[in-house]
């Protein structure tokens, strides 16, 4: 299967300093994507100061010693671009979308807001309190809220459970100069990798990041880290809420491991779309919810499949009841070949439509820049993905996936005795 009807370059340059600058050129598109990613997410934080890399993601936006805050804004919005940033648990993306004749312009607000911004007091005050309304309005969207803890849960004292957004607790705790010292630990050579992808010259984009970003230092500290060990959870939070809202937990692999293809045809099999198992028996065939759907959770060094549904109260047994038969149904019977070519060809549409967008190319430059240290061009990744069969996704299912060891959290407005009843459905 071809993906393009040309042959994108990719080009690679490390700067003296340390950054690695990666493009992959596509002369035939209008729009050019710039990602700056720098090697620190929350999972490198001081628990105590839980946050600290997004609050930084909050505070360049308010101004630089070349702009402020509305001119940042401005600088993209103007020309009909995006600007934006985005906080993970072991990275942070700085990125902008474009015009392929305003890339400089992308690359000089980003470089900008990596090696200028201000940090000043009265914005360090302000940008707090927006974050605590912030950490206040996730917990009103219970579907986003009940991820959040069950990360939490499962990686409980480990630094993959450090919430992203921090707490409150930890937010009254940080003084500006968490702020200034966690920005200057972020933007050093060797953390941080330039993405851009679209109509691009390697070179001339070389040029660019090393003028403004070539003299960062290069010399980073290096924590060593434990990998994570997944802790089972069976939990039941009340919160106010017109559904019960349901989330199972199944160990699965790594972004490095190499049964990550066949997690991908099994998260499709079971949630990840319309004709997925969870979704024709829960809402199609017998119609108990709006939403049911599996998604992967996938780190460096450890993963999760995760399955959510919303539904009433009066419905969430017996819903939490299908979602066990559906599991325990797939782990005795496996997959049929012909289920099996109708997944994978369901994956590598995704995969390919998603190879269309710019933003989608820089992004997976970037992270696998950092994740595996070389290109990974798309026409591999089908081929991989071709060779998934039956046989790898039992032997994947054996190695992930225990319906004696299943996680289960529930989140919503029942009784303590309707909740137990919940619970015994994984006992």
């Amino acid at each position: 299967m071809k993906v393009y009807s040309y042959k994108p370059i990719f080009q690679k340059t490390v700067l003296d300093n340390g950054i690695r600058v990666v493009t992959e050129s596509h002369p035939f598109v209008r729009a050019v994507s710039v990602g700056v990613f720098a090697e620190l997410g929350t999972r490198h934080e001081n628990p105590k100061l839980g946050g600290l890399t997004h609050f930084v993601e909050h505070m360049v936006f308010k101004g630089t010693r070349k702009r402020t805050s509305f001119e940042i804004s401005k600088s993209l919005d103007a020309v009909g671009g995006d600007l934006n940033a985005y906080t993970s648990r072991e990275y942070t993306c700085y990125h902008a979308t474009s015009l392929k004749e305003h890339l400089a312009l992308s690359l000089d607000v980003l470089t900008d807001l990596c090696t200028g911004a201000r940090l000043a007091m009265e914005e360090f005050r302000k940008e707090r309190e927006v974050i605590v309304q912030e950490i206040q309005m996730s917990k009103d969207n219970l579907e986003e809220y009940i991820l959040d803890m069950f990360l939490e849960k499962t990686y409980e004292g480990q630094d993959l459970g450090i919430p992203i957004l921090g707490t409150e607790e930890t937010l009254a705790a940080m003084k500006r100069s968490d702020l200034v010292d966690h920005y200057k630990a972020m933007f050093r050579g060797p953390r941080l990798v330039v993405s851009v992808a679209g109509p691009v010259e390697h070179d001339q984009v070389v040029e660019m990041v090393d003028k403004v970003m070539g003299k960062l230092p290069s010399r980073v500290g290096r924590r060593k880290r434990r990998s994570p060990r997944l802790r089972r959870v069976q939990e039941f939070i009340e919160r106010p809420s017109e559904q019960t809202h349901l989330l199972l937990g199944l160990p699965s692999c790594s972004y490095r491991s190499k049964d990550r293809f066949e997690s991908f045809v099994v998260n499709d099999l079971l949630g990840g779309g319309v004709t997925s198992r969870m979704y024709q028996k829960i809402r199609e065939h017998k119609g108990l919810v709006y939403s049911v759907y599996s998604f992967l959770q996938s780190f460096v060094d450890s993963g999760l499949l995760l399955i959510y549904a919303g539904t009433g109260d009066e419905n969430a047994h017996q819903v939490l009841s299908l979602m066990r038969g559906e599991i325990e149904r797939f782990v005795q019977k496996g997959i049929k070949p012909a289920e099996l070519a109708m997944y994978k060809t369901q994956v590598k549409g995704q995969i390919l439509l998603g190879a269309e967008d710019m933003e989608n190319r820089m992004n997976s430059l970037g992270v696998n820049e950092m994740v595996f240290g070389e290109y990974r061009p798309i026409d591999e990744i089908i081929r991989d993905i071709d060779k998934v069969s039956v046989r790898s996704v039992r032997d994947y299912v054996a190695k992930y996936i225990d319906t004696n060891d299943v996680s289960l959290m529930v989140m919503g407005e029942l009784a303590a005795s309707e909740a137990l009843k919940l619970m015994n459905v994984w006992e």
